[in-house]
């Protein structure tokens, strides 16, 4: 972690050994004969001695298992440990992290409500909140999210929700979280998080007051590109209103088969989280000092106009992260096509590294052209191996 300033290292060094132990001990658990990994609860539904027990049960079925579209014991597991490294009181996992979204903004938003979101919030995230804007009346206004007074300028008597996404998937942008905390606690406003980018490893948003933290589970999470899920994280009286109108009524519920793969995911997440973070620092400072490259978005570096604040509020960096070049778009896609070990596809998190070209609206060059955006991820691959497969396809458009 030598790329952290500034900080109590100790500190941070005493959370990282926490994090290493809480993903890999567990208390034996005799009823399932001393298995060291919880079994896979493959059941649609569980059958009881008598119709009292039954009866208990159908009172709650959200604290029973009755039902595994409400409780599944192999996903509650799973649901368990996410929470203690979250620091939060309950999770609940879904079937994808747009699933956990929209069945969170679902269950918390009513019509006539009003919600601040970051415009560079994810692609779904904000059809979904302009799809019930539509239909729902739910009136939605987007913000940079750069500057804690975008947020303080867009409050209105009926916010009911802010949403931020810290970093940014897209450009890396950072939120301030405790100052958004702060802010919506006077007057009662839930503050919501997506925090795919950083994992539980690297930033923990509920310790900084924020209400709600929920994840793409397919990404770091599994950590292998084999399976879908998400999770939101909070307090119980949250956690249990999103149960009961985004979980259980929509559907979009997390297998135990699903949950089985994401805690094989979650037991080396801090050691796959450590290794990204190295791989991706390398990479980064490599094409800071590139000469086809004019800008590199990654917090972690002294020229992000943020550093100052992911010092604050990240414990660590993970491995995607952009660059801009003046190069058109229609060469940066040329040098993309030369990678041999980076793959061009969507998402991140797994062991293969990836890559994706585009242009962004939000950034212009001094002739007022819209630079080309490269998306890199850096996966389990050897660093250095992935600066030479770059450097080869730089050489094959320096002609340009």
């Amino acid at each position: 972690m030598e790329w952290i300033e500034g900080n109590d290292m100790m500190e941070r060094k005493e959370m990282d050994n926490q994090l290493h132990t809480k993903v890999s001990h567990d208390q034996v658990d005799k009823q399932h004969y001393g298995a060291v990994t919880i079994p896979i609860y493959q059941n649609s539904l569980f059958t009881f001695e008598n119709h009292e027990t039954f009866d208990q049960a159908m009172q709650d079925v959200l604290a029973a298992n009755v039902y595994s579209r409400g409780n599944n014991p192999t996903v509650k597991y799973l649901e368990s440990k996410i929470a203690e490294l979250e620091c939060g009181e309950q999770s609940r996992c879904f079937a994808s992290g747009m699933a956990a979204i929209a069945g969170t903004l679902h269950a918390l938003l009513s019509s006539g409500d009003h919600v601040i979101c970051v415009d560079q919030a994810y692609g779904p995230t904000r059809e979904f909140l302009n799809e019930m804007s539509e239909r729902y009346q739910v009136e939605v206004t987007y913000v940079d999210g750069s500057l804690l007074s975008d947020f303080e300028d867009a409050v209105q008597p009926n916010t009911k929700i802010i949403y931020v996404e810290s970093p940014t998937s897209g450009l890396f942008q950072l939120q301030d979280l405790e100052g958004i905390a702060e802010l919506a606690k006077k007057t009662g406003i839930i503050t919501m998080i997506d925090g795919s980018w950083a994992t539980p490893c690297f930033q923990r948003p509920l310790t900084m007051g924020i209400d709600l933290v929920l994840h793409s589970m397919t990404k770091f999470f599994s950590g292998h590109s084999d399976c879908l899920g998400g999770v939101v994280t909070g307090s119980a009286a949250l956690i249990s209103k999103i149960e009961n109108k985004g979980y259980m009524l929509l559907g979009g519920i997390m297998t135990a088969h699903t949950a089985s793969l994401m805690i094989r995911g979650l037991r080396t997440l801090p050691l796959r989280m450590e290794r990204h973070q190295k791989s991706g620092m390398i990479i980064a400072e490599y094409l800071e000092k590139h000469p086809m490259v004019n800008r590199v978005n990654h917090p972690a570096l002294r020229s992000h106009p943020q550093h100052e604040l992911a010092q604050k509020q990240l414990d660590g960096y993970s491995s995607l992260f952009s660059f801009e070049s003046k190069l058109p778009v229609a060469v940066m896609k040329q040098w993309a096509d030369a990678l041999h070990y980076f793959r061009i596809a969507v998402s991140w998190g797994g062991y293969e590294s990836l890559v994706t070209v585009n242009t962004t609206p939000e950034r212009r060059n001094p002739d007022g052209t819209n630079p080309s955006v490269a998306r890199l991820y850096i996966g389990m691959e050897d660093p250095y191996t992935l600066i030479d497969d770059m450097e080869r396809a730089w050489k094959l458009v320096k002609a340009y």
